[in-house]
């Protein structure tokens, strides 16, 4: 990490992002870790600019963080339950965040070496568990293109950035 970052949140929760039953929710919570060319950092943290470590391009930049408070599907992973340290520790995602799995399970549940699926897909009751409509706050990291990120020890998908409505 460079000396030079401020460790103050930088993002800001604004009354217009809260999500309603047709949005498709995804991102992540408070404290969660994201590699980055900087190393680690907590998501409220990150500001637009930094260098994002992604599995399919080695960095992207990071555009926009939009944060929002949501009510919706989550369910909690227990740490290490997906491989060794996936996730780092335990985690709770929006039930749509899709996740790649790349091992034993994407063959076994998806017929694939690699599975790009909501995490919801993953649930077994024991280790990742419905949890059913929490109240989250969500950091969703938004770049030009469609991204798979390192958050928490997991690969999550960071979809492009949505493109801004121009009214007439």
């Amino acid at each position: 990490m460079n000396g030079k970052r401020k460790m103050k949140p930088t993002a800001t929760l604004k009354k217009q992002d809260t999500a309603t039953k047709a949005d498709a929710v995804h991102g992540v919570m408070a404290g969660t870790k994201i590699l980055t060319l900087d190393g680690e950092l907590a998501v409220e943290f990150l500001t637009p600019g930094d260098r994002v470590i992604t599995r399919d391009s080695g960095f992207a930049v990071l555009k926009n963080i939009r944060v929002r408070k949501v009510r919706a599907s989550a369910v909690a992973v227990t740490g290490g339950s997906l491989g060794h340290n996936r996730p780092d520790s335990d985690i709770v995602l929006p039930a749509d965040q899709k996740v790649l799995v790349r091992d034993w399970r994407a063959e076994a549940l998806f017929g694939a070496k690699q599975a790009l699926v909501p995490v919801s897909r993953l649930a077994d009751g024991q280790f990742v568990r419905d949890l059913g409509e929490v109240e989250m706050t969500l950091f969703e990291l938004e770049f030009d293109a469609g991204h798979v990120i390192y958050a928490g020890g997991m690969e999550l998908d960071a979809p492009a950035r949505q493109a801004e409505t121009v009214s007439a």
